[in-house]
């Protein structure tokens, strides 16, 4: 059951959204309100600012096949185990990728059937960490799948970036628990019930973190709210010069 204060009508720079059960909704201004404009090659969107890209009962406007960041920077994307992180950046990414299922896939793959993978996770989080660690130390444009349960990750990521004078960029994957546990299954590979409760405290601290500022996170240059539809209708995430 939704939070009482999570089943309400929201009000953000003059623009009503719907917050539905389980923070499905994000209330943050819509697209065009807030810095981020279309750029002029064929749908492509650089972030800017603080962005809703969620499809509302009164928004017929044609969603955005591209994000385009500036060169070297990082992006974050987070949401819910099941809301689809590692499918949009595999199918849309198009620089490298650090991402904890791809880890776990492959610890899956060598290891026997029958082990749970409760035995070896902390196999796979030192494995994903000492990943992510080299890859923002070699520079360069990066993608990184945030779990959300363990935000000081993403605060290191931000101090690490700032020191080597880059930017961070975040995008939030709206699902609500039904869609993220449908994600689940349709993969074979099921939080437990602890574990997907920590994540969804911790998305709707996001969540009321976006809501209360109107503004990205602390350390992010954009942050950019997606439903999966809208994570759907992207064809490439990509780091070009402006």
């Amino acid at each position: 059951m939704a939070d009482a204060q999570d089943v309400q009508d929201v009000r953000v720079s003059g623009a009503v959204l719907d917050r539905a059960a389980a923070g499905r909704t994000v209330p943050v201004p819509r697209s065009g309100r807030s810095g981020g404009a279309p750029d002029p090659a064929a749908g492509a969107l650089r972030p800017r600012g603080l962005q809703d890209l969620r499809r509302t009962r009164n928004d017929r406007g044609a969603r955005p096949a591209a994000l385009h960041y500036p060169p070297a920077d990082l992006l974050v994307i987070s949401g819910l185990p099941g809301s689809g992180k590692s499918t949009l950046m595999r199918r849309c990414v198009r620089t490298p990728v650090v991402d904890s299922q791809l880890v776990r896939e492959e610890y899956a793959a060598r290891l026997p059937s029958w082990l749970p993978y409760a035995v070896y996770r902390p196999l796979v989080r030192i494995a994903h960490y000492r990943r992510l660690r080299r890859a923002v130390l070699a520079g360069g444009p990066l993608a990184v799948h945030d779990c959300g349960a363990v935000p000081y990750v993403r605060r290191w990521l931000a101090r690490e970036a700032e020191r080597q004078g880059r930017r961070v960029h975040l995008i939030l994957l709206d699902a609500s628990a039904e869609e993220a546990r449908d994600g689940q299954r349709s993969r074979g590979q099921a939080v437990s019930a602890y574990a997907f409760a920590r994540h969804r405290d911790a998305a709707r601290r996001l969540r009321r973190r976006l809501a209360g500022t109107g503004r990205p996170p602390a350390g992010c240059a954009s942050a950019v709210v997606l439903d999966r539809a809208g994570a759907r209708a992207l064809r490439e995430i990509v780091f070009v010069a402006s």
